[in-house]
């Protein structure tokens, strides 16, 4: 196992390809290539009666760099890091970061490829993943690359049954404050508790007892195991998960509650007073009788300011006035 971290800095785990796996994935591959390769020589030689000697010589270089550089490049780019061999046996090529393989990645491992298998018989490519930490041969590090296995080795049955003599003390335990990390230590140490001696059984097992001790409550029962504390922790913690997916599952099948109102309205019902006349929280009270209208004032208004007397017509019998007669200075004023 290797941890790769990827581009957004999250710590993923991946299985690196073991050496006999590659090696097999080599053979299969180098098969593939070298019955290609006497195939197409046999088309192109049957052709050797007709055609110029250049032009078939020029046809026989291409076919060899086309088997064996273009059938990795090809292969590996079109199916995301995986040939014919590789293919066979479970194994991927994937970049540094845990990215899919890129076409520039296949190119340089193809073309170290030649140098490594075909002129040098392998020596290289065996030192190197002899000597690298993750297996990689001189492609890969060129390339920036790593080559994975995706098919994990033979896996037991995760012991995550619940024992019966503490189901009823999981039942109470508390494990929202659980990391992930230590239960999926738990978990792969359970996973391959078959494989490992009863001494490191032991050992490995109390050590993973006592951190995750330290977040879930209340304690175990006297006299319990390593084996079974944890065993009946994730059995619990999966009991709990299954649950509430479950009835997330089940939640839009159900009706939604619909809350009565604290006070519905009588149906059909008179009311016991009538509407204008009901009282209100916020209102003030009303007088029981509308009230009187304004008195007559006692005293007419007084203007502000006084009002001149009408001025009084003319009589009707007082005869019209006569025409001034012309003044002393012989002028006769105007009528």
């Amino acid at each position: 196992m290797s941890d790769v971290v990827t581009g957004e800095a999250v710590v993923v785990e991946v299985r690196v390809a073991q050496l006999p796996s590659r090696a097999a994935a080599l053979l299969i591959d180098i098969a593939v290539q070298l019955v290609t390769l006497f195939g197409a020589s046999f088309v192109v030689g049957a052709l050797a009666f007709t055609a110029d000697e250049a032009l078939l010589t020029m046809i026989y270089i291409a076919l060899t760099v086309l088997v064996l550089v273009g059938y990795p490049v090809i292969f590996e780019t079109l199916s995301r890091g995986r040939s014919l061999g590789k293919l066979a046996l479970g194994l991927r090529v994937v970049s540094d970061d845990g990215s899919p393989e890129r076409f520039r990645q296949a190119l340089f491992r193809g073309l170290a490829g030649v140098l490594e298998f075909w002129t040098l018989s392998g020596a290289p490519a065996l030192i190197s993943s002899l000597i690298s930490e993750k297996g990689k041969r001189l492609g890969d590090i060129f390339a920036g690359t790593i080559v994975i296995s995706e098919r994990g080795p033979r896996q037991y049955g995760p012991p995550l049954e619940m024992p019966p003599r503490l189901a009823a003390w999981a039942a109470t335990l508390e494990l929202s404050r659980l990391p992930e990390g230590i239960a999926a230590t738990a978990r792969q140490y359970l996973t391959r508790w078959h494989d490992l001696s009863p001494a490191v059984q032991h050992e490995m097992g109390a050590r993973i007892a006592t951190e995750m001790s330290a977040f879930v409550s209340p304690p175990p029962p006297p006299g319990v195991p390593p084996f079974a504390y944890l065993t009946a922790v994730l059995a619990e913690r999966r009991r709990r998960d299954h649950a509430r997916l479950a009835f997330q599952a089940d939640a839009p099948q159900r009706p939604a509650p619909t809350t009565p109102m604290p006070y519905p309205p009588p149906p059909h019902q008179q009311a016991p007073y009538p509407p204008q006349q009901a009282p209100h929280p916020y209102q003030q009270a009303q007088a029981p009788h509308p009230p009187p209208p304004h008195p007559r004032a006692p005293y007419p208004p007084q203007p502000s300011h006084p009002v001149p007397a009408p001025m009084a017509a003319p009589p009707a019998s007082q005869p019209p006035a006569t025409a001034p007669g012309p003044t002393s200075g012989g002028f006769v004023p105007p009528a």
